[in-house]
């Protein structure tokens, strides 16, 4: 069947690659509009637009296909997204067996088959394990035969588009495409990063939503997006309550090892990296599980579909590859979201002061000695993490044995605000006494309550 992985990346473009024919500079003008409504870069569709053009359309015409692809785009997003497009950072070429890959679709878009296979060939060569790929491939190996006379094969089609394994590469394909229509904006990071310590020199923010995982590198001139990466989650999609729920977990976490890939089965791939899920704020709420890691695929698969895990995070191994290299255990922050918010900068140094506020009287209370004041910044179900869990009262007297009358320097300091059905925050800071060389590193979890910020879990990292 013609173009059938085609089709499902276009969709509305059964008739127009059923009447396909070599060289047919009818079908390039088909596939160039169609390539515009599958959402491939501003230049695939300025170069789709430009073909249109040439075709002898009457201008009304032109107008009400415009309209039409304008409406087809904007159904699913939201005012926001659309307004990215617009100012959107560049896509990162994460992986280049993707980029390849969109490559394919924006030369098959405008009308370019014979260039688009010859493309595809050398993909599948590279990747025989890209599925994907491969069905491209034969699609536009197929594509190349001449078609019968007979109607165009929609009862086929239509038995495509409800096999399962096609549905699956319908939706990876559909959601690869939707990453380079829909680039954060340009400037931009996750609502999540308000401040990142230049100690985690790189952080990764997860949206499930559209199957991306994002990695920023963090410096003093603060954080940008450096790469992304196509990922699955869940068989069953995000917000992991219980153990075996096969969904994965939405929240802050941190990297806490890296496992060596000879250590592990062939089944995930080019290694793992575990995080610290539950975190306290999940142990908090009575959720259970463990075990969720970011890792690879096994040798026989490039890439899963988007929701096909118990519950990890699962890349491409050439893509996890890269992320090993950069990661910092203990330091680099994974954010995993349903669908990332996408702020400025300004504003996130705008939201990070109003929490530093708070960071600094707690501050002040412990420097004063007053126990009292103090006392109000803790939840009475407070626990400081350690062997055995050590309860407000005791970690009262602890800090104010520990800082009264003393000046203290709070520096590094990372703010991670998570917002759900509660408003928290994930505070990571050293602080150095005066005259003194070393000090404490701290992980607080934060709880908004009737408008004030109080203390529910503490780890002293060192």
């Amino acid at each position: 069947m013609a173009a059938s992985a085609l089709l499902l990346a276009t969709p509305g473009a059964a008739l127009a690659a059923n009447n396909h024919s070599s060289g047919s500079s009818k079908t390039a003008k088909a596939g160039s509009a169609k390539s515009a409504k599958a959402g491939g870069s501003r230049a695939s569709v300025k170069e789709a637009r430009a073909s249109k053009a040439g075709s002898g359309a009457s201008k009304t015409q032109l107008q009400a296909k415009s309209k039409r692809a304008a409406a087809a785009d904007s159904q699913g997003a939201t005012r926001p997204a659309r307004k990215s497009a617009r100012t959107a950072a560049p896509l990162q070429e994460a992986s280049g067996a993707e980029a390849r890959l969109i490559g394919v679709y924006e030369l098959f878009g405008r009308g370019k088959s014979r260039e688009a296979l010859a493309k595809a060939q050398t993909l599948v060569r590279d990747h025989p394990n890209f599925q994907l790929a491969q069905l491209v491939y034969g699609d536009l190996l197929a594509a190349q035969v001449p078609p019968s006379n007979a109607m165009p094969d929609t009862a086929g089609i239509a038995r495509l588009r409800g096999n399962p394994a096609m549905v699956e590469l319908h939706e990876e394909s559909r959601r690869r495409l939707q990453a380079l229509r829909e680039r954060p904006p340009a400037g931009t990071v996750p609502s999540q990063f308000l401040t990142l310590s230049t100690r985690s020199r790189f952080a990764i923010a997860v949206d499930a939503s559209r199957s991306r995982l994002y990695l920023f590198e963090n410096s003093d001139k603060g954080m940008k997006l450096v790469a992304d990466y196509y990922i699955s989650v869940g068989k069953s999609g995000t917000d992991k309550t219980v153990e075996g729920d096969a969904r994965t977990p939405l929240g802050v976490y941190y990297i806490t090892s890296s496992l060596d890939p000879r250590s592990l089965k062939d089944f995930y791939g080019a290694g793992a990296l575990p995080i610290n899920y539950p975190n306290p704020y999940d142990v908090r709420r009575g959720k259970t599980g463990s075990g969720i890691w970011l890792h690879g695929t096994p040798p026989q698969q490039f890439a899963r579909a988007p929701l096909a895990s118990d519950g990890c995070v699962v890349m491409a191994n050439p893509d996890l590859k890269q992320l090993l290299r950069k990661v910092q255990i203990g330091a680099t922050p994974v954010v995993t979201a349903r669908s990332l918010q996408w702020i400025s900068q300004p504003q996130a140094e705008k939201e990070e002061k109003k929490f530093a506020e708070s960071i600094t009287a707690w501050k002040d209370a412990r420097a004063s000695g007053n126990e009292a004041q103090l006392k109000k910044f803790y939840l009475p179900d407070f626990q400081r993490a350690s062997r055995k869990p050590v309860d407000a009262n005791s970690v009262l007297r602890d800090e104010l044995t520990y800082a009264q009358g003393k000046r203290v320097q709070i520096k590094d300091t990372s703010y991670l605000h998570w917002r759900d059905t509660e408003d928290t925050m994930v505070a990571t800071f050293g602080e150095v006494f005066e005259g003194e060389k070393n000090g404490r590193t701290r992980r607080q979890y934060w709880l908004r309550q009737g408008g004030e910020w109080k203390l529910f879990h503490e780890e002293i990292l060192g």
